[in-house]
């Protein structure tokens, strides 16, 4: 800052000027009006206004330095605001881009860019590519036009975008591998324990072609899919990803993965935890060798039948490590149960395989169930009277099979119309069944230890649903193989970075409140002087503070102060 002396024909006023610097332009705005020579000349009573400017100037300086000088802001009710000139910019990202360097993922680019010798950054592209997501999911495009609402503004066009996909689909298992290396460094993994599942993503297409093909549609929709197997390590944090053609049967898509994971990532012991879909028999004996063992859900309903008996007799169920036995038919009128898990084991050998059948039993797990059943019947009940044309065909878990349909009278005469009414056979047998649960394990240790690791599932369940919800990663609207597969590494990484935000930040508080508390970290620049928060403070913006070292929520942000901050979260 200096002193700047503007004469007019009766008086010459004392101003202080601060140089600006922005988009390669130099310019500089007045800071403060000290006043006139002879209204100071007066208020100093006889000091030189002059030297007096000079030596104000050199404290406000001095304090510039020490980020305590306060800020001045003339506007003017009478002035147009610059066109085409942004003015807020999201700084929610800074704790993403913390996690992102302490991943090291800009190294991991870095070694890409140099085997390419491209001339285009692709860390630039890859970490806007993760912060948008999160962010601001949307396609590819408006990423990049939205990677200016930033602080740190995009040095990269459109067309760079598509070629870094080409080249992050081509490196996608170094990626994750690096990755996972890179993660050890920043805390311990607890792979151990290895979650895996599958599930499917839609195109806004008609037409199959390469990966994008017609098959099982998990949200039932009439458009090719793809498939993506992910695996997930003990702590909730993804691990790996697979993408398959989505024709693909899910239980084929887990051995491939786990023989990248065992050869990339150097890992020999765990136990893979999967669910019913991906139980198969070989899926087992290829976890039942070596020092891998599996964790897997088990159908109750298609047990053979002297085990399905013995997994719904009420007698012979056990709590924690006690060795009383409880018949589950008196449970009902004690309370004190209600959130408790009861079990019982036994160890079979089927098709040469042998392993452990957990069965457990939970009132509250069967009062859920029931409420759901009884909402489903509402349902169908009010499809009859309301809508009988909407009865179609209906999938295993749908409403609709609660309903059947009658076609002739009792007499054995064709209907004049077909009758609709509830089938209470079928409700009558799926009630047998409600509050129990069944895994299957070559694991020795404990059932209650095994319940425990397998209760976890939901977690790897939440991952995808937040990547098809909050992150939005369908439907999918790249066409090509390698843009499509690209895609869902920037959705994985971006899980992963989430993930480890989410640990940090502790338990407290959702993912939509974290996805949005990050969206509304927004800031006005005065250009020159720094940012101010517009955000509202919140419990979640402190802990975001707390967490990370740095605080963004002064009632100004010098610019000194935001480019230390920049530096730090790139260390």
């Amino acid at each position: 800052m200096r002193l700047k002396i503007t004469k007019s024909k009766n008086s010459s006023s004392l101003y202080v000027i601060k140089s600006t610097y922005k988009d390669g332009k130099h310019s500089s705005k007045i800071v403060e009006k000290l006043g006139t020579y002879d209204e100071l000349l007066k208020k100093l009573d006889g000091q030189d206004p002059i030297e007096w400017a000079k030596q104000y100037i050199a404290e406000l300086n001095e304090k510039d330095k020490e980020d305590k000088r306060k800020i001045m802001v003339q506007y003017s009710p009478t002035k147009l605001i610059e066109k085409d000139q942004r003015r807020s910019f999201n700084g929610g990202y800074l704790f993403l881009q913390q996690i992102y360097h302490d991943l090291q993922l800009h190294k991991i680019c870095r070694k890409i860019s140099d085997k390419y010798k491209f001339s285009f950054n692709l860390d630039s592209i890859l970490s806007r590519l993760l912060y948008g997501r999160i962010i601001y999911p949307s396609s590819k495009l408006a990423t990049h036009q939205l990677s200016s609402k930033l602080i740190e503004q995009p040095d990269f066009d459109i067309q760079h975008i598509y070629r870094a996909l080409e080249v992050i689909a081509k490196e996608t298992d170094y990626i994750q591998s690096e990755l996972y290396k890179n993660s050890l460094k920043l805390s311990k993994r607890n792979s151990g324990i290895l979650y895996y599942d599958c599930t499917n993503y839609f195109f806004e297409i008609e037409q199959e072609d390469g990966l994008k093909q017609y098959g099982y549609s998990k949200e039932h929709r009439p458009n090719p899919i793809v498939q993506m197997g992910l695996f997930m390590d003990g702590d909730g944090i993804p691990l790996a990803f697979s993408i398959h053609k989505g024709n693909t049967n899910e239980q084929l898509t887990l051995k491939p993965l786990e023989q990248k994971i065992l050869e990339d990532f150097k890992l020999s012991k765990f136990v893979v935890s999967t669910d019913a879909g991906l139980a198969s028999l070989d899926n087992r004996k290829f976890n039942d060798k070596e020092d891998r063992a599996f964790i897997t859900t088990q159908s109750i309903k298609k047990l053979k039948k002297h085990l399905k008996e013995w997994a719904l007799s009420p007698e012979g169920w056990r709590l924690g490590e006690g060795r009383q036995t409880y018949d589950i038919t008196k449970l009902d009128d004690e309370s004190m149960y209600a959130d408790k898990t009861f079990y019982k084991e036994r160890w079979i050998k089927e098709n040469d395989l042998e392993q452990k059948l957990i069965v457990t039993y939970s009132i509250k797990y069967r009062d859920y169930q029931r409420q759901i059943r009884q909402s489903q019947i509402e349902r169908a009940i009010k499809v009859i009277d309301t809508n009988p044309a909407k009865i179609k065909k209906h999938n295993q878990n749908d409403y609709k099979r609660f309903i059947e349909k009658t076609s002739i009278t009792p007499d054995g005469e064709i209907a004049a119309t077909e009758l609709y009414s509830i089938n209470a056979d079928i409700i009558s047998k799926e009630q047998l069944f409600d509050g129990f649960y069944a895994v299957c394990t070559n694991l020795e240790d404990d059932a209650p230890a095994i319940i425990k690791v397998n209760q976890r599932r939901w977690e790897i369940e939440e991952c995808f649903r937040i990547m098809k919800s909050e992150f939005k990663s369908r439907p999918v609207y790249l066409s090509r193989d390698d843009r499509i597969e690209a895609h869902f590494t920037s959705c994985f990484l971006s899980m992963v970075l989430y993930r480890y935000l989410e640990k940090r930040l502790g338990e407290e508080f959702t993912c939509r409140e974290i996805v949005q508390g990050l969206r509304d970290m927004n800031f006005h620049e005065i250009v020159g002087d720094g940012y101010i928060p517009t955000y509202t403070r919140t419990n979640f913006t402190d802990a975001l503070h707390e967490k990370f070292g740095f605080r963004t929520d002064y009632q100004i942000v010098s610019n000194r102060q935001m480019k230390k901050i920049l530096r730090d979260t790139k260390k």
